[in-house]
This record gives C-alpha cells, structure tokens and sequence, in this order.
C-alpha cells in the first residue's frame, strides 16, 4: 500500500520537483525493500524509474543497477526497451526506433509528458556517448543520421557531449570524423561484462523456475 500510494500518487511530484528524478532512482532502485515491491507489486513503475535514470545527470550512479533490474524483469515497454537496446545490446538502430516510440509513450503519459525535450535530449546524448566509446574513428555524417540531425548541427552536439561526457576525443571537421583517444572498453572488460550479465540471468531464471516449482504450476 505504501509503494502503490508513492508510486502513484507521488509520481507527478516527483517529475515535477528539482531533486524529484534523483529521489525517485534513490528510493525506488537503491532501497532494497521498495525496489523488492516494486518487482512483485506494480513493475509499471520501471517505466517511471528509467525515466528518471536517463534524464538524471547522476545517471552513472543508477544504470547499471537499472540494467540488471531490466534484465529480470519480463515488463516491458519502448522506455525500458531503449535502455536495454543500448546498454545491453549495443543496437543503435533499434535504441533510434524505440527512442521514437518514447516520444509517443510520452506524450501520453500524463506524469512524464513535461519531460518530454529533456528526456530526447538525454537520450541523443546517451546514444552518441556510448557510440563514441565503442568505435576509434566515427564519421560526423554517420553520427547525424543516429540522432537525426544535420551534420553541422551534430558536430555542435558531439563537441559539447564530449565535454560533458569527459571523452578524450577530437574533431577532425576537415574530414568530417571524430577520432577517439583511449577510452574505448578493452575487449577482456567486455567479455567479463557480459559474463556477468548471463550469470545474472541464469539466476533470474533459477527463480522463476523456484517459484513455479513452490506454487505447483
């Protein structure tokens, strides 16, 4: 009854207050027993709570808890999917298709439509922060058609995320690239992250199947 009463009731207050967005990704995914009930009770509230996250400028404080949340989860919808399309399975087309469905499921959302330009901004910045870390050399044009912007203007965009975003990284605009330094994931990184991940699947899926088994189903 509480979790239903502050999902809820509170959500608008929560969108709508300076410190909202972080006190939703502090009580929702980092206390254990709202986050608990939130899993059992009403998983709707993933969608509040990846919303938060991504327009967060704490965001490296929550996401990876949010991924590994996402990943036990069988809720869906294009916010949480966009996420996932990123961070799970480095799809850029996909995270620019769901990111159009945001904008739909936004728009008709009456606790988070005020958040609408904020969460496209923070989502575009995601989206070319991630593509940089993974790729050495980058051409400004192939940047712009992921976030759907003219080259000029995503050349303005890319050298203000890499300010942001702290990316030891260069623009080469005689040649229209962006040349990274040494920040990509090394290889072993990767491979241990995604160990990870299917060993928390594996474990997710071992629950299920408990569960099944404790009800006779």
């Amino acid at each position: 009854a509480v979790v239903s009463t502050q999902s809820t009731g509170g959500l608008f207050v929560y969108f709508n207050h300076p410190q909202g967005r972080d006190s939703i990704i502090d009580v929702f995914l980092h206390q254990k027993p709202y986050l608990n009930a939130v899993q059992t009770m009403c998983p709707h509230i993933l969608r509040y709570i990846t919303t938060a996250v991504v327009i967060s400028k704490r965001r490296r404080d929550g996401i990876k808890e949010l991924i590994k949340v996402l990943q036990q989860e069988s809720y869906k919808d294009p916010i949480t999917e966009f996420v996932e399309s990123l961070y799970v399975n480095f799809n850029f087309d996909e995270a620019q298709a769901k990111l159009k469905e945001c904008k739909t499921v936004i728009e008709n959302d009456f606790f988070i439509v005020g958040c609408l330009d904020e969460f496209t901004e923070n989502a575009r910045l995601i989206i070319s922060e991630i593509f940089c870390r993974i790729h050495q050399r980058i051409e400004i044009d192939m940047l712009a058609d992921n976030l759907n912007m003219e080259p000029a203007e995503a050349e303005k965009w890319v050298v203000n995320m890499i300010r942001l975003a702290h990316l030891d990284a260069k623009i080469d605009s005689k040649n229209g690239y962006v040349v990274m330094g040494g920040t990509s994931v090394p290889v072993y990184q990767k491979l241990i992250d995604k160990t990870k991940d299917l060993h928390l699947k594996a474990n997710s899926c071992c629950q299920k199947i408990d569960k099944k088994l404790t009800l006779g189903i």
